[in-house]
């Protein structure tokens, strides 16, 4: 699941972090510095994990805040009161749910490729790719969609990302989605099984 709140990527000015901050907190009844405090030891204990955005030159408009998701989607699920597979499938939250479980298993080939900090997303103001793995450069796109039979309609941000930041810098773009066996989409585009991750 990700939130929308959190501190803002590096290189934004004091003053706009803490004008945020304030906004966010007065919303939801809590002094900054509580919050502040409960996410520092959140992420510090490694329940939850920020994921700063990639943005380049070439890219501008660029949302710059990061994405704050649980590490666990069995606790995520649990505060979501979601306790069975066929509830997950009729919550509203399924596809954040399955999008969280995308990080964790990104993050961990990350980490197993020793690209610790190489996984990033991308937004501007109407669009997001849900997932950015830049090595050296050369950049892996990955939309997350709770469905079986992604589709070219799935791959439309995909496709305005990889033409933004210039298709040779893209060395490969994926719906990753509960399908059991990968295939080609339009494009060269890929519906993606999770089991193909690696």
């Amino acid at each position: 699941m990700r939130l929308s709140v959190g501190p803002p990527a590096r290189g934004v000015t004091e003053k706009r972090r803490h004008a945020k901050g304030r906004h966010v907190c007065a919303t939801r009844g809590i002094a900054p510095s509580t919050a502040n405090l409960w996410l520092s030891t959140l992420e510090a204990s490694g329940q939850v994990v920020l994921l700063e955005p990639w943005f380049s030159n070439r890219t501008k408009s660029i949302f710059k805040s990061p994405k704050l998701y649980l590490a666990d989607t069995g606790l995520l699920c649990a505060l979501l009161n979601i306790r069975s597979e066929e509830v997950l499938s009729q919550s509203p939250a399924a596809g954040a749910v399955w999008e969280t479980f995308v990080f964790a298993q990104l993050r961990a080939r990350e980490r197993r490729a020793g690209r610790a900090g190489s996984l990033f997303y991308w937004r501007d103001r109407t669009r997001e790719v849900d997932f950015v793995v830049d090595v050296g450069g050369q950049l892996e796109l990955f939309e997350a969609k709770w469905t079986e039979l992604p589709a070219k309609s799935d791959c439309v941000n995909l496709d305005f990302v990889r033409n933004a930041v210039g298709k040779a810098r893209v060395t490969g773009a994926a719906v990753v989605s509960r399908t059991p066996n990968s295939f080609p989409l339009a494009n060269g585009f890929r519906a993606l099984a999770l089991s193909d991750l690696e």
